[in-house]
């Protein structure tokens, strides 16, 4: 074990089959998602123990592996089992509050070659850590956010390990201090560097088409439901740069951000460069979907 191997916290986890914690899992350096980033992930949001959108999440993952070809290791109710215990131990070791849950699914280990293995035992890891959710002064002030063009690969609706890009791109906005990297593809909106990003104008909520160029996040069809209940008006479809800059209201929305209201963008005022009503309103019934959370 190294030292920074020894030095990681001691947060639960699981490895192909066992439970342990960080510091006493290891991998094959022969494992392809080491050498090629050759799999998948989701992130589970959890409160109170309980998981947060958890089917949405299985029918996500298992898209992810069909278009990689990597059959799924697990059925729904053994991912659940296995989350609901990290969770519980976490709790048990840790301070109580929102926890979120990493799953990685990997081709396996096998010799380097960049065609698709056939016959290999995936690799699958998870582990439990208390969620980093946006502060209480980020939720009633806002976050600055800059834009950027998408210089990624365009399959993006897979959620993949492969995240070069996507660490690229939030290091942009990261140097500047500011909370997302808002990006655009050929003139039009596609999503943040880890986040899906919502534009409001005249009181309709508009998001990007879903497509080969955009990771359909969890809060897709949470934030349409929402809409519904609040009866406010929802679309999907192309949303051009100049659209996004003429925004009333613009809305971040992830696992960890959950709805987070932008207020500056490239140094502009987002409408009057607070959150809006319609944020307010969509972040209230978000709450109640968390509080109403089956266990």
């Amino acid at each position: 074990m190294t030292a920074a191997q020894a030095a990681l916290p001691p947060l639960p986890c699981f490895l192909n089959g066992a439970f342990t914690t960080l510091p006493n899992a290891q991998v094959s350096v022969m494992d392809r998602g080491f050498l090629l980033g050759d799999g998948v992930y989701e992130v589970l949001p959890a409160y109170g123990g309980r998981l947060f959108r958890f089917a949405q999440h299985m029918t996500r993952l298992d898209r992810s592996l069909a278009e990689v070809r990597i059959n799924n290791p697990y059925a729904p109710a053994e991912w659940k089992a296995m989350a609901q215990r990290l969770l519980t131990e976490h709790a048990a070791a840790f301070e109580a509050g929102p926890q979120s849950i990493y799953l990685q699914v990997t081709r396996g280990v096998a010799m380097r070659d960049h065609a698709m293995l056939e016959g290999l035992t995936p690799t699958v890891f998870m582990f439990v850590t208390t969620a980093k959710l946006p502060s209480d002064a980020q939720r009633e002030q806002g976050v600055p956010c800059i834009t950027a063009d998408d210089f990624r690969w365009r399959k993006a609706h897979i959620k993949s390990t492969s995240l070069l890009g996507a660490v690229m791109a939030r290091q942009i906005s990261a140097d500047v201090e500011a909370a997302e990297t808002i990006m655009f593809r050929d003139g039009s909106l596609s999503e943040g560097a880890s986040s899906n990003v919502w534009v409001v104008k005249d009181g309709t909520v508009s998001g990007v088409t879903q497509d080969n160029l955009v990771l359909e996040g969890i809060r897709y069809g949470l934030i349409g439901v929402l809409c519904t209940e609040a009866a406010i008006p929802f679309d999907l479809r192309r949303i051009s740069r100049e659209e996004v800059a003429l925004a009333d209201e613009i809305m971040l929305s992830s696992a960890g951000k959950e709805i987070l209201a932008v207020t500056l963008l490239d140094g502009m005022p987002v409408g009057n460069g607070r959150p809006g009503p319609i944020y307010k309103k969509l972040n209230q019934g978000y709450q109640r979907a968390i509080a109403s959370t089956p266990a």
